[in-house]
């Protein structure tokens, strides 16, 4: 077990590609998956093994998982990091996207856990354990409006994230959620996508299309550099890590606003904002 190494999913662009690179650089084998590994050419290295998976396909995590057993024999980390956002009112969210939505965010994350615990047990070790790293968000603390669905698969990985920690910890496997700020990537386009694809022609909240729009956006506001972030992550999972990490640009402030803001007061800034205010007046 001399080589260590780490399975990062949704490795073909921003945070995902970003810790791939940075493990790389730390002497990690990374296995890095994407749904199309053509995304991964350019990160061609000696130590990355490039894996197609759809983490929604439990064939594709099986498969995975037998390429790391037969390669390695163990895993020292397990990053899960892919995900998206469906955006829109949650009045006219459609129960295929709302179920696509908890699908890829909530229960691939934890189908990929359960399949990759008997290696990471194989790795870790009291002075060392094995890392379970699950990409969380601001968002699954603070809810806003446009983005129940997202924000709420955030939240509901926050708590597998606060079970699997204890759960875990008696077979030397340490879980780590992180909870990012805006950080730099093509999230806010893909959730102006899917904003577009979920959105009716005669919805009701048409007038705030445009802040729809925003919210989707609102990851790429002022946001960390990816290989920022991915440094910095890095540095710490690789130290004593705490709990829950929080890096990027609002990852502060917007939890406190949570913490301790009286909910009356957070919805009418928050209705204010998203201007949900003038619809009553139509």
């Amino acid at each position: 077990m001399t080589q260590k190494n780490v399975l990062i999913t949704g490795c073909s662009s921003g945070i995902g590609r970003a810790l791939a690179e940075e493990y790389l650089r730390q002497g990690y084998r990374v296995y890095a998956t994407a749904r199309n590994t053509d995304s991964l050419k350019n990160l061609s290295s000696d130590g990355l093994i490039p894996i197609a998976m759809d983490v929604n396909n439990a064939d594709d995590i099986e498969a995975a998982i037998s390429h790391i057993e037969q390669q390695d024999g163990h895993l020292n980390c397990l990053i899960n990091n892919a995900g998206y956002a469906a955006m829109g009112p949650l009045a006219e969210l459609s129960r295929d996207l709302l179920e696509q939505q908890f699908a890829t965010n909530v229960f691939a994350p934890l189908a990929l856990t359960q399949a990759a615990v008997p290696l990471l047990k194989a790795a870790g070790s009291p002075q060392r354990p094995a890392q379970v790293i699950n990409i969380g968000s601001v968002s699954g603390i603070l809810t806003t409006p446009f983005s129940g669905a997202y924000c709420a698969t955030k939240s509901a990985l926050h708590s597998l994230s606060d079970a699997l920690r204890m759960e875990l910890a008696p077979f030397h496997i340490q879980v780590v959620t992180v909870q990012p700020g805006a950080i730099q990537s093509r999230f806010g386009d893909n959730s102006l996508s899917h904003l577009a694809q979920g959105l009716p022609q005669d919805s009701m909240y048409a007038p705030l299309k445009t802040q729809m729009e925003a919210r989707a956006t609102a990851s790429q506001d002022n946001p960390t550099p990816a290989a920022d972030f991915a440094r910095e992550l890095t540095a710490q999972l690789l130290s004593k890590p705490d709990e829950i990490i929080r890096i990027g640009h609002g990852c502060r402030i917007l939890p406190l606003i949570a913490r301790w803001l009286p909910v009356t007061l957070r919805d009418r800034i928050l209705s204010r904002k998203f201007d949900l205010n003038t619809l009553t007046r139509r």
